[in-house]
């Protein structure tokens, strides 16, 4: 794959390097499943606006990651996500990552493509970026990092690889609607939510 690194524990300090250059970059994670207290974080995909890919593989027990965190809590960099919410979550719960600033790209797809109900990274790329994604991977075993398939490694890098672009189009459509003010500020609410998540608070602003 072209400019596409896979790391071992943490990013390279020459990685971390280029993407602390970048204003915004595309995040993703794969888990053993998707209840972070208890399905083990795997893999963290990386990549900016040039197409840079690093896959970073999470080793098992493994606590801290330092050149990530520094990464993904620089305050001028805008991290983009496809459901933000698990990604974070995993991230603060496996490794003490508080990311910040966030964008969620399924949040704003809900509040500028009201005309569908199809709201997840395949439907939001086909559409957007005229791309199939192959998702046969999916759902798949990412525990074994050491031995994973070029079909899976494709798989994650094409989960980061066109988020930066489907956000910058996002961006234009919600304020064509009048509705970026609004987006942003739900993506200031996700750590909270978050903190409510891992403490498993469910309904807190229901009757």
């Amino acid at each position: 794959m072209e400019d596409f690194q896979v790391c071992d524990r943490d990013l390279s300090d020459d990685a971390l390097s280029h993407y602390l250059q970048a204003d915004v970059i595309a995040v993703d994670t794969e888990t053993m499943g998707l209840l972070p207290q208890r399905d083990r974080l795997c893999l963290v995909q990386l990549c900016n606006s040039e197409g840079k890919v690093s896959a970073i593989r999470i080793a098992k027990g493994q606590t801290d990651a330092p050149n990530l965190k520094k990464l993904l809590e620089a305050a001028n960099i805008l991290k983009v996500f496809h459901f933000a919410r698990f990604d974070i979550a995993t991230l603060r719960y496996n490794l003490g990552i508080h990311v910040n600033p966030v964008f969620c790209t399924k949040i704003a797809s809900k509040l500028a493509r009201t005309y569908t109900q199809r709201h997840g990274l395949k439907d939001v790329v086909q559409e957007l970026e005229r791309v199939e994604l192959d998702k046969s991977a999916q759902s798949s075993d990412w525990g074994n990092a050491a031995n994973l398939s070029d079909a899976q490694l494709s798989y994650a890098a094409n989960d980061v690889r066109y988020l930066v672009s489907v956000q910058q189009k996002l961006v234009d459509m919600l304020k064509r609607e009048e509705r970026l003010e609004l987006a942003e500020e739900c993506f200031r609410c996700l750590p909270t939510i978050v903190s409510l998540d891992l403490l498993q608070f469910k309904d807190l602003f229901e009757h």
